[in-house]
């Protein structure tokens, strides 16, 4: 299990780490919906993620027959990493200007009117149709289908990477839920510096695992 754990763990943690989804239910809890929302969302986030990671896994495990990690492996990884590097070089082209303020998506805009229905579905498209966050979860859920664990540990480095993959939404939520009068300022505190760093950290996120995935396929291909 450690060397699928090992394999994954950077993918996981740059979907934690995505502003988004940590904007998005930072509004949610908001609302006079707040609760139920909140919930919904992340309810949505954690079976969409879990079920994207799963169905890679089960397919690349069953792709990989025997011992060593395929050729194929190799080249999707090498792929990934390219794709990495051309969305954090979108994502920092895309950066607000010094000077201008990019008004807030429309579907933020319509947060307060959400049903937890509408909420939970946002949390699917967020993962599933993001493109950022469907490679980041390709991406780690293939490391794990060509890891040397077991199948027993590849269900294991699965279930931490949904886990780790899921804090952006569950953190906010819990402190909401538990943290009493104070909740509103801290994550009042948190949305306002995601949203002033979001390009900046996904730039960063996606041209580290971009440089990785890239060195690690180039290895691989050439030992």
């Amino acid at each position: 299990m450690g060397d699928a754990v090992g394999q994954m763990l950077a993918s996981a943690v740059g979907i934690a780490i995505s502003p988004m989804p940590l904007i998005a239910v930072i509004l949610m809890l908001a609302t006079p919906k707040g609760r139920a929302n909140g919930l919904a969302f992340t309810g949505g986030w954690v079976v969409t993620l879990a079920a994207v990671v799963t169905v890679v896994v089960l397919v690349g495990s069953g792709l990989s027959t025997d011992s060593a990690k395929p050729a194929w492996a190799w080249w999707l990884k090498l792929a990934l990493g390219v794709l990495f590097l051309l969305l954090g070089f979108k994502q920092w082209r895309g950066r607000p200007r010094e000077g201008h303020v990019h008004g807030p998506p429309k579907w933020m805009q319509a947060i307060d009117r959400f049903t937890p229905g509408k909420a939970a579905g946002l949390a699917a498209v967020l993962v599933a149709a993001n493109p950022k966050n469907l490679v980041l979860a390709v991406g780690g859920a293939v490391s794990i289908a060509t890891s040397t664990a077991s199948s027993g540990g590849k269900a294991g480095a699965a279930v931490l990477m949904v886990l780790i993959g899921s804090l952006c939404t569950v953190v906010p939520l819990a402190v909401y839920l538990f943290g009493g009068d104070r909740s509103a300022r801290v994550l009042g505190e948190w949305k306002a510096w995601m949203a002033a760093h979001n390009a900046a950290i996904m730039m960063v996120v996606l041209v580290v695992l971009g440089a990785k995935y890239i060195g690690d396929a180039v290895a691989g291909l050439t030992s």
